[in-house]
């Protein structure tokens, strides 16, 4: 079965166990776990560090952007950052959420990919295009524990929770 196909049909029959009625909601978090299941687009190179691996190394990522004085002044680049920091975090705190919990990480998670999918709504606003966004920034919880929900029920294999080779429990 096509990996996108099969996010998707995960994603839409745990939508609809759990009573959420969001079909771009549903389309977006299939695209981005088909997205993620490759670990270049979960860790991205960056422009300020060689690879992106965490929240604060998004946010610098970020805050370089703004540099007007060096060769990586790019402001329209933190739009995508900021939509990766989201993505980022929804993954992790619902495809991951013991690893982002033991961490003591969840309340910063959730607050960083909140913030992230809004200021990608506003801006997306402009362009109409922000609809998923503006979703994903209201409901984040319920995306995320919607995710963990599709892992617990979709993604069990003989080796327990691991998530295409992904061992972050």
């Amino acid at each position: 079965m096509e990996l996108r196909r099969f996010f998707d049909q995960a994603v839409r029959a745990s939508f609809n166990d759990l009573a959420i009625a969001d079909e771009p909601a549903a389309t977006y978090l299939a695209d981005l776990l088909t997205r993620f299941a490759r670990t270049e687009n979960l860790f991205p190179a960056g422009v300020a560090l060689p690879r992106l691996e965490t929240v604060v190394d998004m946010l610098l990522e970020v805050q370089s952007a703004w540099q007007e004085d060096t060769p990586t002044f790019q402001p329209e680049h933190e739009v995508s950052v900021r939509r990766h920091i989201g993505d980022y975090t929804m993954f992790m705190t619902g495809v991951f959420r013991e690893r982002v919990e033991r961490l003591a990480s969840h309340a910063f998670y959730v607050a960083q990919g909140k913030r992230a999918y809004h200021f990608v709504s506003e801006h997306a606003r402009a362009t109409q295009r922000a609809a998923p966004y503006r979703r994903l920034a209201e409901h984040f919880e319920s995306f995320a524990s919607a995710l963990d929900y599709t892992r617990r029920v979709h993604f069990r294999d003989g080796a327990g929770h691991r998530f295409f080779g992904l061992a972050f429990e």
